[in-house]
């Protein structure tokens, strides 16, 4: 801000001159007609306005208009909406509407700046000028176009056949009859009834029509063409803004408010007024009042007020307005919401303070005792000080501005303006009314330095503001320098657009205002656009369940493990997002980290079934699934926060998917006894006769998080043996009834999906195969008709639910078909020539990306080496078929010095390190595919011993 300069009114006098040297030959025609008065009135105009002088520079005849009517300082708005009306019945199409409609504002904003200037009108005469001014163009522009539209597209008409109108909400500063020199207009379109139009070739339906109408309504007033505008028209504050419709009808508007409203809406529809008048505009006015009033003494806007003003207090930090008169501290925006919080807090009480101008709005919160005598006069001299300078500063050039001019000429026009005796005078006055007022506000309120705000409040600020994307960008580089700002404020402005789609709620919108700003101010600078972008598709799915929300903000170690697990893991993400119950898991992160050893989660879910009565099918498939997905989580964060190794997240994961296992074949057996009775080998005995085999990544307990459960059933029962209850069946059909439920109950989709995917092409003659095998038969199949690579299979097999005199039998007929005598250059040629099969069919490495299962010195090398050597030398030592899992095997054949003791240990970290990667990918939900260079090292070490110990031997 400049100091007290040395213009004094000689120099605004000398200006005056300048200018109308410049100017005294183009109105020299017109202006003979002037008296001495009106022609110092213009000579003083276009020195104060460079708008006006602008404007009868390009149009002079618009002095003799302006200046020879008798009152040429009076206006009402029935006069203008005549006038108007007049000029736009000769309008032909919108070109021509466009035309007259800006020619007719300037002509009159003209008129009205030099009564500003040149008169003695006070500033409620002023702004109601500008207001009338505003209404009589939309209502005017309205009319015409909605007469246009009918002739295109019909009459709309609700179901009753009576015809439809747009209503038109003015918001802000045009509601309160209050509006500025060059202010924006905000609006707000709404119609009564659905329905179609009627009179059209081709009807359509009441919102296409008045979303037609709507466009066409706002381009008229808002587009720039060579005449200029009308106004700038902002629709942001209608319902779901931006991303909303243009247009609701009365119920639609009525659930929203009521639903979803919010707090700043509150304050929005108190200026909120209907143009115009029909015979809908009572009932809508009716309709919206109770969402801004409370029928009772409403303290708690106390409280959104506190966030209103802390946006607005760090709106004004971020953009220096220091000597913003509207936005800055003690501002004309300061004066508006004391008198708002004063009006919501009693307005529902006393109707009479319902008062949309927020001069009639002071008067009467004084006469109720809202202020005392004092403070209204210290907010009314203030007001009229503050809104007369911004409304002289918007004349001067007819820009939308609050700043006081910086510049030497338009300082002097406001002090002239403003009849001070100096910028210094000015100034100091401007000064001292806006302390008085942000003393009041602060009483009301209370201060906070907004330097001082704590990071969370600034996030509030970000995420509650209405800014355009710079200005939110530029936010956002303050607050995280290092973060993709453009893309971060992208994602969030599409997860705005996703929950107005969704009911949320006016509570879930409360409660989600709160937590976002927390969430943006806990995520860490380690890829935060991804992490962002996984949380709020994890509350994308929530956010119509308040309980959730809530659950997250009041619970902020529950909030930072939700970040954690999400930055981590896109698995858990999806998880999560498909399934919110398990947001429960995350209450207490310690309770989430501790883990059961594997053998414990058969009684945990039991446990949990116990709380489900036992005929209630429906409720046992969805505990299990339950159970599965949040021990699965639980595993899951364990994994991510390195709290287990590899060997133990497979240990754990194959602990849990055994005790589902069991758990369902204990269903299935209680639901066949219940209709059949039990085989008669099995009465009075714990004995089923029934056991899983457990084969692939389940028996070699090396299970992953997606992983299939490869598994084989046998039983042990006569099969022509029959079953004890009234519906007798032979003990056969029995288990493969007993085997259809279990997979019935791992493969039905519920609402929690499925169990897990059940692959039975292990058993005996694959899919053609019984679905369950006698013992014997199986044991027969496997030494006399299976292929090398079923006995390959056997290697990682083990019994992972049943009686024990089955597991007895099946440890020692495996240990016998492994152990058989083979040739050991035949077992290498056919073990050789699967893997090749298996490599062409199913590897999706090329040249820089490698398929860690499939590739070559990948997984499936390490496996089929171990397989290899189990067969090969099992017959003589039998020691080797006792495990089925890799490293363990590796381990045998070092002691057994089969293989070197090094080779062994790199074998086996080779194989953890690669499954370690298929379980990151896995969490990530990726494919296990990863660039060569990154594996090269354990890669090339499992393709040395693969040519090493297959195929150099089989040269």
């Amino acid at each position: 801000m400049s100091k007290s300069n040395s213009f004094t009114l000689t120099a605004m006098e000398q200006q005056a001159d300048l200018f109308w040297s410049h100017c005294q030959s183009v109105f020299a025609p017109y202006l003979p007609s002037l008296t001495p008065s009106q022609l110092a009135d213009l000579k003083r105009s276009i020195a104060l306005s460079d708008y006006v002088r602008e404007i009868l520079l390009s149009n002079p005849a618009l002095i003799e208009s302006i200046f020879t009517p008798e009152d040429t300082h009076q206006f009402s708005r029935e006069q203008l909406i005549i006038a108007l009306t007049a000029i736009l019945n000769e309008c032909a199409d919108e070109a021509q509407l466009h035309r007259a409609l800006r020619q007719f504002r300037n002509q009159y904003l003209v008129r009205f700046a030099i009564n500003d200037f040149c008169s003695d009108l006070s500033l409620k005469v002023s702004l109601g000028h500008l207001t009338d001014l505003a209404e009589a163009l939309i209502t005017c522009t309205l009319n015409w176009l909605t007469q246009f539209c009918q002739q295109r597209w019909g009459c709309p008409v609700d179901s009753s056949g009576h015809e439809q109108p747009l209503l038109v909400y003015a918001m802000g500063k045009l509601g309160g009859g209050e509006l500025n020199f060059s202010s924006d207009i905000d609006l707000i379109f709404a119609y009564p009834h659905r329905g179609e139009t009627q009179g059209a070739r081709k009807s359509i339906d009441n919102q296409q029509f008045f979303t037609r109408l709507g466009q066409k309504l706002i381009s008229a007033l808002n587009q720039v063409t060579e005449d200029g505008f009308v106004y700038r028209v902002d629709m942001r504050l209608r319902p779901f803004g931006e991303s909303g419709p243009l247009v609701l009808s009365f119920s639609a508007m009525e659930n929203y408010y009521q639903d979803q409203g919010r707090d700043w809406e509150r304050y929005a529809m108190l200026k909120a007024r209907l143009i115009g008048n029909t015979q809908y505009h009572k009932r809508l006015s009716s309709m919206l009042r109770p969402f801004v009033y409370r029928r009772y003494i409403d303290f708690s806007v106390i409280e959104s007020f506190r966030k209103m003003k802390l946006m607005i207090a760090q709106e004004a930090r971020r953009k220096s307005v220091q000597d913003n008169i509207k936005l800055g501290q003690g501002g004309i925006r300061e004066i508006e919401f004391i008198v708002q919080v004063f009006q919501l807090i009693r307005g529902g009480r006393h109707p009479q303070l319902q008062e949309r101008n927020i001069f009639k709005a002071l008067a009467l919160l004084t006469e109720y005792g809202s202020i005392s005598a004092e403070t209204y006069q210290t907010l009314l001299s203030a007001y009229t000080f503050l809104r007369r300078s911004e409304n002289a500063i918007q004349a001067f050039t007819d820009t939308q501005t609050q700043l006081l001019p910086s510049d030497e000429l338009n300082q002097l026009r406001l002090v002239e303006v403003m009849q001070c005796d100096s910028w210094a005078d000015y100034y100091q006055q401007c000064r001292e009314h806006m302390a008085r007022v942000h003393r009041e506000f602060n009483l009301l309120i209370g201060e906070d330095n907004p330097n001082e705000l704590p990071l969370s409040d600034r996030w509030v600020t970000y995420w509650l503001a209405d800014w355009d994307t710079e200005e939110s960008i530029s936010w956002l580089q303050d607050l995280r320098p290092h973060w993709p700002h453009s893309k971060v404020h992208q994602a969030l402005l599409n997860f705005k657009l996703d929950i107005h789609k969704r009911p949320i709620g006016r509570r879930g919108q409360i409660i989600l205002d709160k937590l976002i700003p927390l969430l943006l101010s806990l995520i860490s600078e380690q890829s935060p656009l991804m992490t962002l972008k996984r949380c709020l598709h994890v509350l994308l799915k929530i956010v119509s369940r308040t309980a959730y929300l809530e659950l997250l903000y009041e619970n902020q170690g529950a909030l930072k493990q939700l970040i954690k697990l999400c930055r981590e893991s896109e698995w858990i993400t999806e998880t999560l997002a498909r399934f919110p119950i398990l947001l429960d898991e995350l209450i207490d992160p310690e309770l989430l980290m501790a883990l059961p050893v594997p053998e414990e989660y058969q009684t945990l879910l039991q446990e949990a079934l116990m709380r489900v009565p036992n005929d209630d099918l429906e409720g046992q498939m969805e505990t299990l699934r339950q159970f599965k997905q949040a021990h699965q989580l639980k595993i899951a964060a364990a994994d991510v926060s390195d709290v287990l190794p590899v060997m133990k997240v497979s240990d754990q994961l194959t602990g849990l998917a055994q005790g589902i296992v069991a758990e369902v074949i204990e269903l299935a057996w209680q639901q066949m006894c219940t209709r059949y009775g039990q085989p008669e080998a099995t009465l009075g005995t714990d004995s089923k006769g029934f056991a899983v085999l457990g084969y692939g990544k389940l028996g070699g307990i090396e299970l992953g998080y997606s992983s299939d459960l490869d598994m084989v059933f046998v039983h042990n029962c006569d099969a022509n043996a029959m079953t004890s209850g009234d519906k007798q069946i032979p003990a056969s059909q029995f288990y493969l009834k007993m085997a259809q439920r279990i997979l019935h109950l791992f493969n039905t989709r519920t609402a929690s999906g499925i169990l897990y995917e059940a692959d039975m092409r292990l058993r005996p003659s694959g899919n053609s195969g019984l679905m369950v095998v006698h013992i014997e038969t199986y044991h027969q199949y496997l030494q006399n008709d299976a292929w090398t690579w079923e006995h390959q299979a056997l290697v990682r097999a083990r019994v992972i639910a049943g009686d024990q005199t089955l597991v007895n039998q099946f440890n020692d007929l495996r240990i016998a078909v492994l152990a058989s005598n083979r040739d050991l250059d035949k077992l290498r040629r056919e073990v050789i020539s699967m893997r090749e099969k298996m490599r062409k069919h199913l590897d999706k490495s090329d040249a820089n990306l490698f398929d860690i299962k499939q590739g070559q010195g990948g997984l499936a090398d390490i496996e089929f080496m171990a397989q290899f050597f189990v067969l090969g030398y099992s017959n003589r030592h039998q020691a080797l078929a006792d495990y089925s899992d890799n490293v363990r095997i590796f381990e045998s054949l070092a002691r057994l010095e089969l293989i070197e003791q090094h080779m062994a240990e790199q074998l086996s970290e080779a194989y953890c390190y690669l499954r370690d990667l298929g379980h990151e990918l896995a969490l990530q939900n990726r494919p296990k595919i990863i660039l060569k260079a990154h594996i090269s090292k354990q890669v090339d070490l499992v393709w040395n011993c693969w040519s090493g110990y297959l195929l150099e031997q089989d040269q």
